[in-house]
């Protein structure tokens, strides 16, 4: 399994990129190809006591660099030489089994759609990251597309049901679709269209749909794939996250008040880890963006050697898992009839 790396993107690239692909090689078994300023990976591989590129670890130089502050809907047209475009770009050509990068998602979103392309008949692209709930949960849309139609919903509730199958080890996902209320009739036109195609879909036996879910439900585990367009998506995912980091904060704080509480702390330390170890976004190292015809991973700008080890084992599971083959086969169960043209007004 060959994974290709963006050496250059994310906020600690690219050390932590290189030295997160070499523990990847080392602990995993995979092969990386790191793609980026091929000077500055040999200087720190350097620096990690190795004079040449490990064995299973490969550079391809790329002289450019998709910055923050670069139009992310052309930075890959206009930065050819980026390691973002060189990299997709050996993902197209078959070099390599899937990629991941921790640069701009804008970038990666359309660079991904626009030269490794999506899967045929996929209106579009979807973020699907795991959520830290009781039994674990993916939620798609996360943000690639703030306005959505009805089809794209169904399309998302498809592709988060494969996902959740083969990344979760959920024979029949629960897919739920995120409104306001339990109730058919909630939400507004987009939230019911979309409803009626996923109760049809379910009635077919192709999804196993149980309705809308509240956000509060789907954060207790209510529902394995939760179903939204990615501005209500990525919303749910920021306040999911400071939610966690702000309880995490109190509790740090209570724990902290006096000798007793120090205590009680060291007595219940092996929880507080799993505590801590549970929400902790390096774990799982980064969100799939399904849709597109090849594995691509999003790691978090903010990904550490250890985040960017663990998105590399998510991108070798997601390239043997056969989701993009599932999605591919069933694809004419997600589109909805083409309406007939309108009939000619006689004269």
């Amino acid at each position: 399994m060959k994974i290709i790396v963006d050496a250059m993107g994310g906020d600690n690239a690219p050390r932590c990129n290189v030295e997160g692909a070499v523990e990847a090689v080392r602990e995993l078994g995979v092969e990386t190809v790191l793609v980026g300023r091929g000077y500055e990976i040999m200087d720190i591989l350097k620096e990690l006591g190795l004079s040449e590129p490990p064995p299973g670890v490969e550079i391809v130089h790329a002289d450019q660099v998709v910055d923050m502050e670069d139009n992310a809907a052309t930075a890959f047209k206009e930065k050819k030489d980026s390691s973002l475009t060189v990299g997709l770009n050996l993902l197209k050509e078959g070099k390599g089994d899937a990629f991941v990068s921790a640069g701009s998602t804008g970038a990666l979103l359309s660079g991904a759609t626009l030269v490794t392309k999506r899967i045929r008949g996929i209106r579009r692209a979807a973020l699907a990251p795991k959520l830290p709930v009781p039994g674990g949960a993916i939620l798609i849309d996360a943000g690639a597309t703030a306005e959505c139609t009805p089809e794209y919903l169904l399309q998302f509730a498809f592709m988060g049901s494969y996902y959740a199958e083969h990344f979760l080890g959920k024979p029949e996902p629960r897919v739920g679709l995120l409104n306001i209320g339990a109730e058919e009739s909630k939400g507004t036109a987009l939230q019911r269209e979309t409803y009626a195609l996923l109760k049809e879909a379910d009635s077919e036996g192709r999804i196993h749909f149980v309705g809308n879910v509240e956000a509060r439900e789907a954060v207790l585990g209510a529902v394995d794939v939760i179903v939204c367009d990615g501005y209500a998506g990525n919303i749910f995912l920021k306040t999911l996250e400071g939610t966690a980091l702000y309880l995490s904060g109190e509790m740090k704080k209570m724990f902290k008040k006096n000798a007793l509480t120090k205590l009680s702390a060291v007595m219940v330390s092996g929880g507080i880890r799993d505590f801590k170890k549970l929400l902790d976004s390096r774990e799982v190292g980064g969100t799939a963006l399904l849709g597109i015809s090849r594995p691509v991973i999003k790691a978090h700008g903010s990904s550490d050697g250890y985040a960017i080890k663990n998105a590399i084992a998510q991108a070798a599971k997601f390239a043997s898992s056969g989701i993009i083959e599932s999605i591919t086969e069933n694809m004419e169960y997600m589109k909805l009839p083409a309406k007939p043209a309108a009939a000619e007004e006689k004269i």
